[in-house]
């Protein structure tokens, strides 16, 4: 299993009632970048609680009050259930509902960070950061946080367009993030901050036959650099050392079977066995189809207390950056790890495993 950092200088009952929300009303912006060394990380076998759901999900669509599409395929949206709630069952459920709509989103959730740690732990081991900050005590969240002070940001986005950085989390991990988990609790009065996703299932179907003979079975290299160079900018610490890893361009989902685009854009650094020609090529092209894909993309409006779950293994997102003259956005995510990204040569794409159903119907 991955190695647990945690820091032990609050008893257990001012852990639990630890509110990050009120620190910020108080104090502003309480992220830290601990100047310490982490150990590395060491390979697991991933036990996806998905693999334990029920097919039709019953214990979800019973239990919310609402569910509802966001789109036909990509996204959904779950009322009345609040995710301290959630029986076992209806974690594996959601497992499996996300795997397939690719993101879920909550609405008006009353969870503490610390029940937010717990409730991600159950979907494997929260993975904590190289490099990113975190709150005190919470080494395995990752704080979103934004006011007119941070003056880093402002300089590091002021000719930043939010397509250049569509990606999925801790790619280059070996064993990247499986799903991501991420509550906003406060937003700027006039708005902004969505968060976009787009479908790496339809990104893959969106191709046509012959490029996705290309794709399927290259493999790409993961780096840190990214993240090295906003440590750099900001003058913090990396605590445990990047190292670059190699991924199936076309991966296949361990829950649905389906092939899906395996993106990462700032985190890819090129395709493995191909010429730099060749591979700027062959990843422009593809960054650009999701970014331009509009018809597989979610576009998500926050409102504040919302949780948003989703399966890094088959889709993109990116943050809308429209919000630094509007005042206070702060959130924080936790990304539990998955398994070693692979592609099966026998594993189908959505449309196929669609059409071949349409058939079996007949």
């Amino acid at each position: 299993m991955p190695p647990t950092v945690q820091e032990t200088t609050i008893s257990d009952e001012e852990l639990r009632n630890f509110d990050l929300k009120a620190l910020v009303i108080k104090g502003g912006d309480y992220t830290i970048f601990p100047d310490v060394q982490y150990p590395p990380l060491e390979s697991f076998e991933h036990q996806d609680p998905g693999k334990n759901a029920d097919p039709t999900m019953a214990s979800l669509f019973n239990g919310a009050t609402k569910i509802e599409k966001v789109t036909p395929k990509l996204g959904s949206i779950i009322h009345g259930l609040q995710l301290t709630e959630l029986t076992d069952q209806q974690k594996n459920d959601l497992a499996l509902l996300v795997a397939t709509r690719g993101v879920v989103f909550f609405k008006s959730q009353k969870i503490t960070p610390y029940e937010f740690v717990e409730f991600g732990k159950y979907f494997g081991p929260l993975h904590v950061h190289n490099a990113f900050g975190h709150p005190p005590h919470f080494p395995e969240i990752s704080t979103i946080y934004y006011d007119r002070k941070s003056s880093v940001l402002q300089e590091q986005f002021r000719h930043y367009r939010s397509s250049d950085a569509w990606h999925t989390d801790i790619s280059f991990e070996e064993q990247p993030g499986s799903l991501s988990l991420l509550k906003i609790d406060t937003i700027p009065p006039s708005g902004g901050g969505d968060t976009m996703f787009a479908d790496g299932y339809a990104a893959y179907d969106k191709l046509t036959p012959k490029m996705q003979a290309i794709v399927d079975g290259l493999t790409v290299m993961h780096t840190g650099d990214y993240h090295r160079k906003l440590a750099a900018a900001k003058g913090t610490t990396i605590r445990r050392p990047f190292v670059d890893h190699e991924h199936p361009l076309v991966r296949t989902h361990p829950l649905t079977g389906m092939k899906s685009l395996y993106l990462s854009p700032i985190f890819a650094s090129h395709i493995v066995g191909l010429s730099k020609h060749e591979s700027d090529a062959i990843l422009t092209m593809l960054n650009n189809h999701v970014v331009g894909g509009h018809d597989f993309q979610v576009r998500y409006h926050w409102n504040e207390d919302d949780v948003a779950v989703w399966d890094n293994r088959c889709t993109i997102h990116n943050a809308v950056v429209d919000y630094f003259d509007e005042g206070l956005r702060h959130g924080y995510r936790v990304t539990p790890q998955g398994e070693r990204p692979y592609f099966d040569p026998k594993s189908k794409s959505r449309r196929q495993m669609e059409q071949e159903k349409a058939k079996q119907a007949l």
